[in-house]
């Protein structure tokens, strides 16, 4: 496995790179930017999910994905994860002066889904989805929750979610990227009164 060097700069920025032995991920992420997207990873109802956190977190965000999607979408769905993770990571650098914490809860038709977030530099994911149905189209809804795992883990955030109502899949899926792309904008988004401080009373994430 190789692993670029994320580049990071002061507006926020990051671009990672991750190459294995089954996929080939690359990401650019900025922070503030105007939700502008490219997502490309071969899975169709991933890229369209990705294109929610770009859209609802007013990110400009470029996925370029390559994998062994003709045995699954197992590989490729976990290393995009762990690359945006990453890029997340790296473009928050020491995060000083953010919210850091993020919360929203997003109705879609009958569904109903809570997300909480902390970029407390521990990763940790409570997972509370019930998703009624093996696929939407052709992607196996069992990836959402090791999507959200890869995130965690390489974002080093904690992350809470809650389905509070829903019984399509579709609704349910969409609705927790839209709660996780909302809180995610409110977490790092600069806290004016931060004066560029770390937000944690031990002065270190």
């Amino acid at each position: 496995m190789q692993l670029s060097q994320p580049q990071v700069s002061n507006s926020r920025t990051a671009s990672v790179s991750r190459t294995t032995g089954e996929t080939d991920v690359s990401v650019t992420l900025n922070l503030d930017g105007e939700g502008n997207c490219d997502a490309q990873t071969g899975i169709p109802f991933l890229d369209h999910m990705i294109h929610q956190i770009a859209s609802h977190g007013l990110f400009d965000l470029n996925v370029k994905a390559t994998g062994d999607i003709e045995i699954d979408d197992h590989h490729t769905n976990e290393d995009v994860g762990i690359t945006l993770g990453k890029a997340f990571a790296q473009a928050l650098s020491d995060r000083k002066g953010i919210y850091r914490f993020g919360h929203f809860i997003a109705p879609l038709d009958e569904a109903l889904i809570q997300v909480a977030l902390d970029f407390s530099g521990r990763p940790h994911l409570s997972y509370g989805l019930e998703i009624p149905t093996q696929r939407v189209g052709t992607y196996d809804t069992q990836l959402v929750r090791e999507f959200f795992v890869a995130v965690v883990n390489h974002s080093q955030m904690t992350l809470h979610i809650r389905q509070l109502d829903g019984i399509n899949s579709h609704h349910i899926i969409e609705a927790t990227f839209k709660a996780f792309a909302r809180s995610l904008r409110g977490a790092v988004e600069i806290d004016p009164r931060r004066s560029g401080q770390i937000p944690s009373s031990k002065g270190v994430l």
